[in-house]
């Protein structure tokens, strides 16, 4: 398993939008969210920080770390540049967003919004399919690195299926 880990790629598989070379009036948008999960013990809480494009429903980028400003630079840091510069944030009113995503492109809304809903439900998928993210298991990683792993490993299975989904 370790040297699957390993061989999922950062990029994830993601898979920008492709179209007819026209003006593009809108701008992409991505939803992002964070779930608890632990390592090694049950102490050990790590935090999932996940980036969704909205359109495509592709993870475009993931962090986990604890639940801090640090762990939010450390997920916009994996953002890709096209995100970065272009697309519009909705996120929670979690106050580490604040100052790490551009004020211009950040939207923190309620959940009644329904601006994050998708991500939302990737993080019940997430952890109804890595046994090791529910969270009364048995099924736990003893190591950050294979947590982190089985969650990469996940996300790129995932992306390559939304892709095959996705038109042209």
């Amino acid at each position: 398993m370790v040297e699957r880990f390993t061989a999922a790629p950062d990029h994830l598989y993601v898979q920008p939008t492709v179209g007819t070379q026209r003006v593009i009036l809108q701008r992409p948008e991505a939803e992002v969210d964070e779930l608890w999960s632990f390592g090694d013990t049950k102490a050990n809480r790590q935090w999932v920080w996940i980036a969704m494009d909205t359109d495509t429903r592709q993870i475009i980028a993931f962090h986990v770390g604890d639940r801090s400003r640090q762990s939010a630079e450390g997920l916009w840091g994996k953002i890709p540049t096209r995100y970065q510069e272009q697309a519009t944030f909705y996120t929670d009113c979690y106050e580490a967003y604040k100052g790490v995503v551009p004020s211009a492109q950040h939207r923190a809304i309620t959940k009644l919004a329904r601006k994050s809903n998708h991500v939302e439900r990737f993080n019940c998928t997430l952890r109804q399919r890595v046994s090791r993210l529910v969270r009364a298991t048995l099924s736990f990683s003893k190591k950050l690195a294979n947590h982190i792993g089985a969650i990469k490993y996940f996300i790129c299975d995932y992306n390559l299926t939304k892709r095959a989904a996705l038109p042209g």
